[in-house]
């Protein structure tokens, strides 16, 4: 494997316990984490690994410990000359990749990250919105279910063929479950996230966000980065807007792979807490090459994938 797209996981693969072992194993590891405990002016190493899980499920931690665990993770792989020629995100793991090119440093993305897991998760009240999965329905056949119920619901999240998210006011997304069973999809099923994200009921926090954004030193990408906005490649000055508008737009995850692919990028490393990038990207093309990384033996499994 050649020319590695390093691919970050979002919200929801956090664990109690992530990167303790490569912490104890790794010396630039447990300096991640403990910059973020500086950076946060808070020990969200111990809420990462001793919980308790509600903890760290709540959105403005969940969001910085994502991003510290994946930076540990990417920091560790570039002690073993293990660096990207390109790399993108999902949702949240587009800081990321920001942070892997050179955009931002690390220390600025877990405060940004905090900021804008506190305005998501309180832009919505409690109960008021909700989120779903479609799995086995076109994604234009939910695209159709959510124009034909009464409320505000869309997709949120373009995963992989036969996988999609959909997010909104609670009772249009209850009504876009039982139209895409109804239209045959396999599965739709409620999950249990309270915020819909990635939708128009964002877009108050996308522009209360917007201010720590322009306050960051943002620079341009020393590779290539796709944006979940446009699938397409971030372009010099407009980081703050695409971030901004991430909030509330759709992910399209899927669009990003395929940029890829198009561009002749077929090895990617999952980086971070989780598998499910890995199992999207085997979805959308059976011969790309993937492999996860998340702890020490994911580690030691690339390197010998490598060697």
């Amino acid at each position: 494997m050649d020319k590695l797209v390093f691919l970050f996981p979002g919200q929801g693969s956090q664990y109690v316990g992530m990167g303790t072992d490569l912490a104890a194993e790794y010396e630039e590891a447990a300096d991640v984490f403990a910059e973020a405990d500086s950076a946060l002016d808070f020990a969200l190493r111990d809420v990462m690994w001793n919980g308790p899980a509600e903890h760290l499920s709540w959105t403005a931690i969940t969001q910085p410990a994502i991003v510290t665990m994946s930076v540990a993770v990417l920091r560790v792989l570039e002690r073993h000359g293990i660096r990207p020629v390109a790399a993108g995100g999902l949702s949240l793991g587009e800081y990321t990749a920001l942070v892997a090119a050179g955009s931002l440093s690390f220390r600025e993305a877990v405060r940004l990250v905090r900021e804008r897991g506190r305005l998501m998760q309180d832009a919505v009240p409690i109960g008021k919105g909700a989120v779903a999965a479609v799995m086995g329905l076109e994604a234009a056949l939910v695209e159709q279910a959510c124009a034909a119920v009464i409320g505000i619901v869309s997709v949120a999240n373009y995963n992989c063929p036969g996988q999609v998210v959909v997010a909104g006011e609670t009772e249009a997304v209850d009504a876009v479950v039982i139209k895409c069973s109804e239209l045959g999809a396999k599965r739709a099923i409620k999950l249990p996230v309270s915020a819909p994200f990635h939708t128009v009921l964002l877009q108050g926090a996308g522009q209360l966000l917007r201010p720590y954004l322009e306050l960051a030193n943002i620079g341009d990408p020393r590779i290539p980065v796709v944006s979940n906005v446009t699938a397409d490649y971030y372009t010099p000055k407009h980081a703050v807007d695409l971030l901004v508008r991430q909030v509330s737009c759709p992910v399209r995850f899927e669009g990003c792979v395929r940029r890829f692919l198009n561009d002749g990028y077929k090895n990617f490393v999952e980086v971070g807490p989780g598998t499910a990038l890995t199992s999207f990207i085997k979805r959308i093309d059976k011969e790309a090459n993937v492999i996860s990384v998340e702890n020490k033996a994911g580690v030691q499994k690339l390197l010998e994938v490598l060697s």
